[in-house]
């Protein structure tokens, strides 16, 4: 290429070059001149608003102030005004104050005043006293004149007299209480002990045990006897009881103090009877027979007797003394039923009152398991019963109300005070016992002498068979109350010196008579 040619590329490139710088020289001198511009503005919009500021925090701090001494000017008036108050209240205390110093005043004049005719009259009451007391013993030594009694003497008179009258109203008193007591007592009583008999199921029927056995003739007694009497020695020796053969006609008596065996020696002797074969060997087999039986009905009855009265797993011997018990007797009274009746009773009566059910109908039954076997131990029935429980098993508060049912040891729990009142409710209802003759005299004779032992009793009577005694006392040695009081004695004096079932009535009569004549 040609120089020169080259030599105007470099200058149009130097040109071009130049032109360019040229270019961004002057973009830059316009934008840095409008930077300078936008500067000067934002500076003098910032002063704008700092003089702005300026000036609202100006008029704001004047309000503020404005606002601060208008509440400082409040507070100040509120201030004034409560102090003026409290001035008020103040000098109407004061006042107060004042008023009540002068009314102190007033009244501690009035109260040395009053001390003034308060000593004036003491000195004056002082001189009645002495004068009243120179009257008394005037007075005192003119009734010694008069009653020629000494002033210790009408003293203890009149405090005789007072005892008396105190006696008499504590007597009232008493009365009154133990008449209301027992009313409501009574009432409560009766009303368990009738739901109790009335829920009782048991049979009133009384069993007594047979001993004559009837015969179809009179022949039939020397075949009884046999020869030389080898079948009737056979007999009693196989039985244990004594075969009578006496001139009673069609009948000989079995006589033995064993209920079982001798309720052996009834059915066997009746078999043989009945069979017409009597000599030795057939009255063994037919006492093995009799005997087999008896102790089929004796378990049989221990069975419906717990069955009846609902008493669970017993051992099995109190089982068979209660099945026993059918056979005796109590004063013709069945002991079994009798013992049956008492588990009911007390059953009835302990769900009455809340007491334990089960304990009072296991011990009721229980009770006179030892009559028994009380004709082969020492010892009363009770303690044999309590006794014959225990080694078989029964628990202590079972023990004790078969122990206690008398009385004998002392009672431990309600149920024991219950079997002891069912006992005498089965034993004292109208037929349940039947009494000697000796003895029910025996026990008249120890009613009225113990009521003739009391001072001031004149006559005594038992009646209503020993159920109820009449106390007539004398007029003049006994007044009401003490008439009272004799009856209450007196029954006391019956509870801790009889035995007797049910209860025994005590009445004492006072009867005076005033008799004139007209003319």
């Amino acid at each position: 290429m040609p120089m020169e040619a080259l030599l105007d590329m470099n200058v149009m490139t130097t040109l071009l070059v130049a032109f360019i710088a040229l270019v961004m020289f002057t973009v830059l001198l316009i934008r840095n001149r409008a930077l300078r511009q936008r500067m000067q503005q934002v500076q003098e919009e910032a002063e704008r608003k700092v003089a702005e500021a300026q000036t609202q925090l100006d008029t704001e701090r004047r309000a503020a102030q404005v606002a601060a001494k208008e509440k400082i000017l409040e507070a100040r008036q509120r201030i004034e005004q409560e102090l003026e108050a409290q001035q008020n209240e103040l000098d109407k205390s004061k006042r107060r104050l004042e008023q009540r110093e002068d009314t102190i005043d007033k009244r501690q004049v009035e109260l040395e005043q009053l001390n003034k005719e308060m000593a004036a009259r003491q000195e004056n009451v002082t001189r009645q006293e002495a004068d009243v007391e120179a009257m008394i013993a005037e007075q005192i030594e003119q009734l010694e004149k008069i009653s020629g009694l000494s002033q210790a003497e009408a003293r203890d008179q009149l405090l005789q007299r007072l005892k008396e009258e105190l006696r008499q109203e504590r007597l009232q008193l008493i009365q009154h209480s133990q008449q209301r007591g027992e009313e409501q007592a009574e009432r409560a009583a009766q009303n368990i002990v009738s739901q109790a008999i009335q829920r009782c199921a048991v049979d009133h029927t009384s069993e007594t045990t047979v001993s004559v056995v009837p015969l179809p003739s009179d022949d039939m007694k020397g075949r009884i006897i046999g020869r030389e009497g080898r079948n009737i020695r056979t007999f009693e020796q196989l039985t244990g009881v004594d075969l009578i053969v006496d001139d009673t006609p069609e009948a000989v008596v079995l006589s033995g103090f064993d209920p079982v065996r001798r309720e052996v020696a009834r059915i066997a002797l009746e078999n043989l009877i009945q069979d017409g074969r009597i000599h030795p060997g057939r009255i063994e087999e037919m006492v093995d027979k009799a005997r087999q039986t008896i102790n089929e009905r004796i378990q049989e009855a221990g069975q419906n007797a717990i069955l009846e009265t609902g008493v669970t797993s017993p051992h099995p011997e109190i089982l068979r003394l209660l099945g026993k018990l059918q056979f005796r007797t109590s004063f013709g009274q069945n002991v079994l039923q009798h013992s049956i009746e008492v588990s009911h009773l007390g059953g009835a009566m302990a769900s009455e009152i809340g007491a334990r059910v089960a304990i009072a109908r296991r011990a009721g039954l229980l009770h006179d398991i030892g009559k028994a076997v009380d004709f082969e131990r020492e010892g009363t029935h009770a303690q044999i019963s309590m006794e014959i429980a225990r080694t078989h098993g029964e628990r202590e508060e079972v023990l004790n109300p078969i122990g206690a049912h008398h009385g004998e040891i002392e009672q431990q729990s309600i149920e024991a005070v219950l079997v002891q009142a069912a006992d005498a409710i089965s034993a004292a209802r109208p037929g349940a016992r039947r009494e000697t003759l000796e003895s029910y005299i025996k026990r008249l004779e120890s009613l009225e002498s113990l009521a003739m032992d009391f001072d001031g009793v004149e006559k005594v009577y038992a009646i209503h068979a020993g159920r109820e005694i009449r106390v007539l006392v004398k007029p003049g040695e006994m007044d009401d109350a003490s008439s009272q009081e004799l009856a209450r004695d007196v029954a006391t004096q019956i509870e801790q010196d009889m035995d007797y079932p049910g209860q025994i009535r005590v009445t004492v009569i006072r009867e005076t008579r005033a008799i004139e004549y007209a003319k």
